[in-house]
């Protein structure tokens, strides 16, 4: 039997990384995505890195050129992404223009490129979106935008696709462990009941595509049990 194919973005840490994991181990083939991964990054049999910018919208056609003639792709996570939290004037163009690029305009260009093949192998889009997405934060104007816009991307191209068998699945997490929060003024807390891990990211994956074939789950918010925030 040929193995499934999964395409990750932000493959190489944080959320991104631990979905990846996960997969090679429900024994899927993963072609993980980012600026700068390498095999050694993650050592299986059943993964391929592929470096793309994913901030450089005009490349990733090119630099993912690769993956519009692997007929076994039947999933693709949108995982890649950061944030500035910062009062809006204070953000400069170049952030705002890359935020957007990655957050928002890569999942649609990937999904775009993906597409024909997912209608094929009736295939799964799980889009990582925020918390930030279904609520209104100071100093997070643009990270909700562009987090808000790929939830309303993601649920407005089930209504276009699910014909097709293909399910379209928004992620929001809430504050979770990784390495999004090195370069902020500000982490998560640590207590293990006041923030998630990218483990707890990773199981819903699991629960989502180990479903029963015709039922879908298109949106799931995940929340640690206690609110908890810690400045540096």
């Amino acid at each position: 039997m040929t193995k499934k194919t999964a395409v990750v973005t932000g493959a190489r840490s944080g959320i991104g990384k631990s979905i990846t994991e996960r997969l090679l181990t429900m024994g899927f083939h993963v072609i993980g995505i980012s600026r700068t991964i390498t095999a050694a990054d993650i050592n299986h049999i059943d993964f391929l890195p592929l470096q793309c910018d994913l901030s450089q919208s005009n490349n990733i056609s090119k630099q993912c050129q690769v993956l519009m003639g692997n007929a076994t792709i039947s999933l693709l996570v949108n995982a890649a992404g950061f944030g500035r939290f910062e009062p809006h004037e204070a953000l400069s163009s170049h952030t705002i223009e890359a935020m957007t690029a990655v957050n928002l305009t890569a999942p649609m260009i990937l999904s775009n490129l993906l597409l024909r093949t997912l209608k094929t192998n009736e295939g799964t889009i799980i889009n990582i979106t925020s918390i930030e997405a279904v609520r209104s934060s100071k100093f997070s104007a643009l990270y909700s935008a562009t987090k808000a816009g790929l939830r309303a991307f993601g649920h407005s191209l089930f209504e276009e696709v699910r014909k097709s068998g293909v399910n379209i699945v928004t992620l929001n997490p809430d504050m979770t462990d990784t390495d999004f929060f090195k370069p902020l003024r500000f982490g998560v807390s640590d207590r293990d009941d006041s923030r998630l891990i990218s483990d707890d990211i990773a199981d819903a994956v699991e629960q989502i595509l180990t479903m029963r074939k015709g039922a879908s789950i298109t949106e799931m918010t995940i929340r640690p049990q206690r609110f908890g925030i810690i400045k540096k």
